[in-house]
C-alpha cells in the first residue's frame, strides 16, 4: 500500500472553483484533500478551475492534496491530465473508472500515484483488474446507485455486494480503499453509523464532503484505546505458531492484523 495512503482516513472533496472552500480545506483536520474538476464543476468554470487547482497545488499543505480529473471521454480530461501532471499534486483521482488498461494509460501519462473511483456496475465488475494499476480504490456510491437504477431512499443495502467486491479487489492487490460520500450533511448522527459500518465492510476511511464531517470520520476509522491496549498486548504476549490469548486462539496472523492497527493508531 502507499505509504502516505496507510494513515488516510478521511478524505475531503471540494470544487476546484470555489476558494473560500479551498482555504478552509486547508486549515481543516483531513487527512486528504481533493480539489474536484468534475461534477462539482459547472462546464463554464471547467478552465479556471483546473488553474485554480494546479495554482492551489503549488503552495504548502499540511495534507496531501489530490485532483480528481474529468472522466475519460469528456472534453476536459486530456487537458487536465496535462495540467494535473505538471502540477504539485500528491494524487490524481480518476472518475467513473471502469477499465484497467485506460487506469493504466491515466497513471502513465500522469506519472503520479492514481485513485481510481468505482462508480458503475462496470467498474465494480472491472475492480480487480483496475486495483493494481492504482494507489488505491473509492467507492463512488451515489453514481454506482444511479448506474444500477435504485429507487431513491433504497439505501446501502442494495450497494453490499459492490462495496464488498470493491473492497476485496483493493485487498487482492494490496492498495488503499475508501468508503462513498454520505449526502445528510445534517444527520451527523447516521453518517456516524454509516462510518463504522464502514469500517466494519473494511475500508481504510471514507469521501467527504463538508469539514464537519471530518472528526467524525477521523474518530470512527481509528483504533479505540480498548483496541490498541489489547493489540499490544496481543503482540507482547505472542510466542510463535498457534497459543491461546485471553481465551482466544491465536496464530501468526493475529499478530500482524494487531500490528497495521497499531500502525494506524499513530495518527488518531
Amino acid at each position: 500500500m502507499n505509504s502516505t495512503l496507510e494513515v488516510v482516513r478521511s478524505i475531503l472533496f471540494l470544487p476546484a472553483s470555489n476558494p473560500r472552500a479551498i482555504h478552509h480545506a486547508r486549515e481543516s483536520a483531513a487527512d486528504l484533500v481533493v480539489l474536484d474538476l468534475e461534477d462539482a464543476v459547472r462546464p463554464e468554470d471547467k478552465a479556471s478551475a483546473r488553474s485554480a487547482a494546479v495554482e492551489a497545488a503549488s503552495g504548502d499543505w499540511p495534507m496531501p492534496l489530490a485532483i480528481r480529473l474529468n472522466a475519460i471521454g469528456s472534453e476536459w480530461h486530456s487537458v487536465d491530465v496535462d495540467a494535473v501532471a505538471q502540477s504539485g499534486a500528491a494524487f490524481a483521482v480518476l472518475p467513473r473508472a471502469a477499465s484497467a488498461h485506460l487506469a493504466r494509460g491515466v497513471a502513465e501519462a500522469l506519472s503520479k500515484p492514481l485513485l481510481a473511483m468505482i462508480e458503475t456496475a462496470a467498474g465494480v465488475l472491472a475492480a480487480a483488474k483496475i486495483a493494481p494499476e492504482c494507489a488505491g480504490l473509492i467507492a463512488g456510491t451515489n453514481d454506482l446507485a444511479a448506474d444500477l437504477d435504485l429507487p431513491p431512499g433504497a439505501g446501502r443495502q442494495p450497494l453490499q455486494m459492490a462495496l464488498q467486491t470493491i473492497v476485496l479487489a483493493a485487498r487482492a492487490s494490496g492498495v488503499a480503499v475508501f468508503d462513498g460520500v454520505f449526502n445528510d450533511l445534517d444527520d451527523l448522527d447516521s453518517f456516524t453509523a454509516e462510518c463504522a459500518e464502514g469500517r466494519r465492510l473494511g475500508f481504510d476511511g471514507k469521501s467527504l464532503i463538508h469539514p464537519r464531517q471530518i472528526a467524525p470520520c477521523n474518530r470512527a476509522f481509528s483504533p479505540s484505546e480498548e483496541e490498541i491496549d489489547r493489540a499490544r498486548r496481543l503482540v507482547d504476549a505472542y510466542g510463535g505458531g498457534a497459543e491461546r490469548f485471553e481465551g482466544q486462539m491465536i496464530e501468526r496472523m493475529h499478530v500482524a492484523a494487531a500490528q497495521r492497527l497499531l500502525g494506524r493508531a499513530t495518527v488518531a
